[in-house]
């Protein structure tokens, strides 16, 4: 029996590994009979921005390079009507090369997710998995083989408007996301119902200088490796299909140039086999940068480096030839770009079936999938955020009889999607949940709603005010919605104010003195500075956007139907002059003791050096209280590891969900360590009144570290650990020490 099991392990590794060969022999085979123009082709990407049905109308120019097999992917080509045309016109060439069509699905696709940073709220990486898979699973079915997300960005500064598209400010919540939306989207990559990932941008972009987006990163190397790599190489970790380089220069090499980046990390320690696509014209912006004479030199340069393909700069196409004749790129480097774009494409079977993702009938079934309008609306309860319920106005009662419901959030529907959401100009937006909608949906004919404008987003006008006034002098409860424009957050919505635009906080104080209770709901893609709000609103409910089901997520949490359970992703400042602001900060030499201290330590003197609202902060209905913290051993030896126990009990009244967070701080390193560092966390239900023993495994990794000579090591000595429910709310304490 032995050997027979043996002998079936034998066949089973070997016929793996001829799979595998099999795919590289073809792509071998192809190569060979590739013209030098028809390898270049390959490289490039063209954008489309037809609408969804009726005849393709990019130029015929574009045609005719498609259809001489001079082109590898299009961006922007949605439906399988439009994808299957386009695939036609590639099916004309000499070599019947399939082309690839990719598409920004972020946060979903028919039916939108919440802002990828209102899901990282969550902490939920079993939803936010299928949320990409959902995303995944419509897209594909309207065409699309490639998705460029994730973003795994970390970012510590909220005035940069892509906030929205990343996971916060936390490496190791963030790495943890990003393997999760990998695995969401890709599934078994070439099932009909999965996409490829493409994970960005390569490196650093969010650190981008004052928060100004496309602007320089200037970090040490160490603090890249620490910090802001990590997620890059979960996401690989994960089977990443492919990678996108950042618009920014890292340390004066713009990402799309970087040989450090894209071949010595990227392609050489990490053995990455898929390829590199740029942002798009990032190629051609080297120019701008001033790393690049023209786009001749971008090309060089960018090939060079480890770009594997050109979205939109056009430099590959109009140059790679003439610097190969020039014998300043080699056929070879040319060559190891190509095979790594077919090979995705074996992979995912198009050279089989071209059009094996352009079937209608699937499409119309997965766009009205109930399965995926279901998800929707649990993932959007679960992101949102309680910041305060200090007079338990929530849950509301559903036996109030009048509401009023205000402000400019409450009745228009798109706005929930978000930025970066798919608009399907052949769908119109009756499945988009409005606020108001969500709350009749969930009263019915039992309650009344009224309803003001108030204000406009950014009007200066207060003319609504009269109106809000009244309606709220009618209710026994005003709700009221405010926040920013869903589309100033997002690429290119960098904003140096982030405070609660236009006259939306003097609409909220006019509320106020009328003495009803207010449920301030604030929708937003970044963390706002409400500081005014927060100290004197007693209910303050952090929604983001939180996609197309947001009106019946948001009712849900407000009538306890849900009850809330996220916790923040990124801190929230005071004011804009504590950007950037984080939690696992060091320490300094000068640090300050208290609040009130300022008197020559690191503080400011006109403000509290503590955010507004934490990391992993987030309230719920009911209460959690930690107990009988135990360590399996105090000491260990980086190839052992410690087991943390603690018990969690649900002292509240209704059924919750907690999100048990353990940070470390190593007390004393050959580099300075931040001051405290989340290194694990378990998110677990209760029901009122119930005890949980929750397990944590401390080994060597969530010691280590990345040192001066960028070694990742543990170093022996003391470390504290905390269990809490926030990085600012630790409710245990204990410590242990690693020994040689």
């Amino acid at each position: 029996m032995k050997k027979t099991t043996t002998l079936v392990l034998v066949f089973v590794s070997f016929f793996a590994f001829s799979q595998q060969q099999t795919v590289d022999q073809k792509v071998e085979a192809l190569l060979k009979k590739m013209t030098l123009e028809e390898k270049i082709g390959q490289l490039n990407q063209y954008t489309s921005n037809d609408v969804a049905t009726g005849p393709i109308t990019v130029n015929d120019n574009k045609q005719n390079e498609i259809k001489k097999g001079l082109l590898g992917s299009m961006l922007n080509v949605m439906g399988t009507t439009r994808t299957r045309q386009y695939q036609e016109l590639a099916m004309q060439s000499r070599l019947k090369i399939p082309l690839l069509f990719g598409l920004d699905v972020i946060h979903g696709y028919k039916n939108t997710f919440p802002i990828p940073l209102a899901e990282a709220a969550s902490w939920d990486l079993t939803a936010i998995e299928l949320a990409a898979r959902v995303a995944a699973t419509e897209a594909a079915a309207s065409g699309i083989h490639w998705t460029f997300a994730p973003m795994v960005d970390i970012a510590r500064d909220p005035r940069w408007g892509r906030v929205m598209e990343g996971a916060g400010e936390d490496t190791y919540l963030g790495s943890k996301i990003a393997y999760a939306r990998v695995k969401g989207f890709q599934g078994n990559l070439g099932d009909v119902n999965s996409v490829m990932a493409c994970v960005k941008h390569f490196a650093a972009y969010g650190a981008a200088v004052g928060g100004r987006d496309y602007n320089s990163v200037d970090m040490s190397n160490r603090m890249l490796w620490e910090t802001y790599l990590p997620p890059f190489k979960s996401a690989l970790d994960a089977g990443a299909a492919t990678f996108m380089n950042s618009f920014n220069d890292l340390n004066g090499i713009p990402a799309t140039g970087n040989s450090y980046l894209q071949r010595d990390i990227l392609k050489g320690k990490w053995n990455f086999q898929g390829f590199v696509v740029s942002d798009w014209g990032s190629i051609g912006e080297m120019v701008a940068h001033g790393y690049a004479k023209d786009k001749k030199e971008a090309a060089l340069s960018a090939i060079t480096a480890g770009s594997d393909m050109d979205m939109e700069s056009n430099a590959y196409r109009y140059n790679l030839e003439q610097l190969v004749k020039e014998n300043k790129v080699s056929v070879a480097l040319i060559d190891d770009a190509v095979k790594r774009i077919l090979r995705k494409k074996f992979e995912l079977g198009l050279f089989d079936d071209p059009y094996k993702f352009c079937n209608a009938e699937r499409e119309k079934t997965e766009l009205n999938n109930p399965a995926h309008t279901k998800a929707a609306r649990e993932m959007a309860a679960k992101s949102i955020v309680l910041l305060k319920n200090e007079q338990d106005v929530l849950p509301l009662s559903k036996s109030l009889k009048t509401i009023a419901f205000i402000g400019p959030m409450v009745k228009p529907k798109r706005i929930n999607h978000g930025f970066w959401s798919i608009d399907l100009k052949e769908i119109d937006s009756t499945y988009i949940v409005s606020q108001w909608e969500g709350l009749e949906n969930k009263v019915g004919k039992r309650t009344k709603i009224l309803y003001a404008k108030g204000c406009g987003v950014e009007d200066k006008s207060k003319e609504g005010f009269a109106d809000a006034l009244n309606v709220a002098s009618q209710a026994e409860v005003i709700i009221l919605s405010i926040g920013e424009r869903f589309n100033e957050s997002g690429e290119a919505k960098s904003k140096s104010n982030i405070h609660l635009p236009g006259v939306q906080e003097e609409l909220v104080k006019e509320l106020q003195k009328t003495g009803k209770p207010i449920v301030i709901l604030i929708n937003a893609g970044r963390p706002l500075v409400f500081d005014w709000v927060a100290d004197n609103m007693p209910t303050i409910v952090y929604t983001w956007w939180l996609g197309s089901e947001a009106g019946n997520a948001i009712a849900d949490v407000l009538f306890g139907d849900y009850n809330p359970s996220g916790k923040l992703p990124m801190s929230f400042p005071r004011t804009e002059g504590q950007i950037p602001i984080y939690y696992n900060h060091f320490n300094t030499g000068r640090p300050a003791s208290s609040e009130t201290n300022t008197n020559y330590v690191s503080a400011y003197i006109d403000l509290k050096n503590t955010p507004k609202f934490p990391f992993g902060y987030g309230l719920s209905y009911t209460t959690f209280e930690y107990s009988d913290l135990k360590l399996s051993k105090k000491t260990m030896t980086n190839n052992e590891t410690i087991t943390v126990s603690v018990n969690v009990k649900n002292t509240g009244s209704v059924k919750g969900e907690e999100v048990v967070q353990l940070y470390l701080r190593d007390r004393v390193g050959s580099v300075v360590r931040p001051i405290i560092e989340l290194k694990d966390f378990q998110k677990i239900t209760l029901n009122r009144g119930e005890i949980k023993t929750i397990q944590f495994t401390i080994d060597n990794s969530k010691l280590s570290f990345y040192n001066n000579a960028l070694e990742f090591v543990s170093e022996p000595g003391e470390f504290d650990l905390m269990i809490g429910s926030s990085s600012a709310d630790i409710r245990l304490k204990d410590s242990f020490e690693l020994v040689k």
